[in-house]
């Protein structure tokens, strides 16, 4: 098991799994804002990126765990000739946002939304070709029985595709992304949202979050082969890519 800190976003002491969940809740309304914002505007391109290491001949049925808002679930689904995406968060108040945005898309057909723990999936064992997840599962409680549950529900073959912050090290760029995502990024929560603790949270979750070959370590411990690390723009995020043994 990882021996990391627990980062909870109130440190109220309830799970993390309940304050995450509660986090998002208060903050769904400008989600997608706080992304542009923490990104510098740079997570759309990351996003594209991490869609393009799917196989659209291959990759048909996809979950998208940690969904939010669905921002990956549209995207994806309007840039392959998928057959379903189902998207999987905590937080109903995400989806209730997330939903609004796929039915403008006109993708209701396509793209379904659930409430749900990643760490205890309410699906089928080897029924999905793919799962990607976005900026999600360093809010994991459990990393590594969150990693097994996706494990779990891709096929034999199927890939895993993770997009999340690193920690930089370069360290120009570690000081200026810091201070910047550290100090700056809170004080506009505080201006513009009812919980800016959770901007405080982001930076605090990246910082304590394996990345690189830690991570890629406890996805080979956990049961994938082929496990990389793709870092993007300095190192100020990955993608991790693995798969599930045939």
């Amino acid at each position: 098991m990882s021996s990391k800190p627990t980062v909870t976003p109130y440190g109220a002491g309830k799970s993390k799994k309940e304050e995450v969940g509660a986090m998002f809740d208060s903050i769904a309304s400008t989600y997608d804002l706080l992304n542009r914002g923490t990104s510098l505007g740079v997570d759309t391109l990351w996003r594209k990126k991490m869609i393009a290491q799917l196989d659209p001949q291959s990759h048909k049925r996809i979950l998208d765990v940690a969904t939010g808002t669905a921002d990956v679930a549209i995207q994806t689904a309007k840039r392959m000739p998928v057959e379903q995406i189902t998207g999987i968060d905590l937080s109903n108040e995400m989806l209730r946002y997330g939903r609004k945005k796929v039915t403008k898309a006109g993708l209701d057909d396509t793209i379904l939304l659930k409430q749900g723990d990643s760490e205890n999936l309410p699906l089928e064992t080897n029924s999905f070709d793919a799962v990607t997840v976005s900026f999600g599962v360093r809010n994991f409680e459990n990393l590594e029985e969150g990693l097994a549950e996706m494990l779990r529900v891709l096929r034999p073959g199927g890939k895993l595709v993770v997009l999340e912050f690193s920690k930089i090290r370069f360290a120009p760029v570690r000081a200026l992304f810091n201070f910047y995502f550290g100090r700056i990024m809170p004080l506009i929560g505080r201006l513009q949202s009812k919980d800016p603790r959770a901007y405080a949270y982001l930076f605090e979750s990246v910082q304590a979050f394996p990345s690189g070959k830690e991570f890629t370590d406890i996805l080979d411990g956990v049961g994938y082969k082929q496990s990389a690390c793709q870092p993007l723009t300095l190192g100020i995020a990955s993608i991790y890519t693995a798969y599930k043994p045939s």
